[in-house]
């Protein structure tokens, strides 16, 4: 039998246990195969660094709840909120492989090939079918679900993709050699504007 992550521990030591863990919505499941940590105001990558907000409120516990966010203007993601309550702190999903409905999944991410029907956090989001209203979801709860996995053979870290704050932490973990992790790709440079 294989032990669920204690999911009230601190973000470093959650993130690489729910590598190979599956998150579930309706017929649709996802192994995990990368996220990424973030230690609310310990991390200026977080969107806690700065304090409690209306959108981030769910980060500060209880842990086992889904924090979703909008970014960009149009993709969701979501990250498993961990930690003790009161401080925020949560892990992105960034990569899976699709192992349950995969003819939904496939629906929802049309043209996408097996491997990219999960490959990077919005992805993961649009073929789990979930949206910015199961922000606060509890995992044990319902109606998505995280079920625990079995420990991957080898892990890689390294930094997060596309980050500004924090950029060279290597809070970002991976199953070593799985083809759905996504491309790192660094944050671009800010380009001033001319006056």
């Amino acid at each position: 039998m294989v032990a669920s992550p204690d999911l009230s521990g601190p973000v470093l030591d959650v993130a690489p246990g729910l590598l190979n863990a599956v998150l579930r919505h309706g017929d649709v499941a996802v192994r995990l195969t990368e996220v990424e940590a973030y230690d609310g105001a310990n991390d200026p990558g977080s969107h806690a660094f700065r304090g409690q907000t209306p959108r981030n409120a769910v980060m500060f516990g209880p842990p086992g709840h889904l924090y979703c966010y909008f970014t960009y203007g149009m993709h969701v993601c979501c990250n498993v909120v961990c930690g003790p309550t009161g401080s925020a702190s949560a892990v992105l999903v960034r990569a899976g492989e699709v192992v349950d409905g995969i003819e939904t999944a496939r629906e929802r991410r049309p043209g996408a090939t097996d491997r990219d029907l999960a490959r990077g956090p919005a992805r993961l989001c649009r073929a789990l079918g979930i949206e910015l209203t199961h922000d606060g979801t509890d995992l044990a709860a319902g109606p998505i679900t995280l079920e625990p996995g079995e420990r991957p053979d080898a892990v890689s870290t390294g930094p997060r993709v596309g980050l500004r704050g924090a950029p060279e932490r290597p809070w970002r973990f991976w199953i070593t050699g799985d083809p759905t992790v996504s491309a790192y790709r660094p944050a671009a440079p800010l380009r001033r504007r001319s006056r």
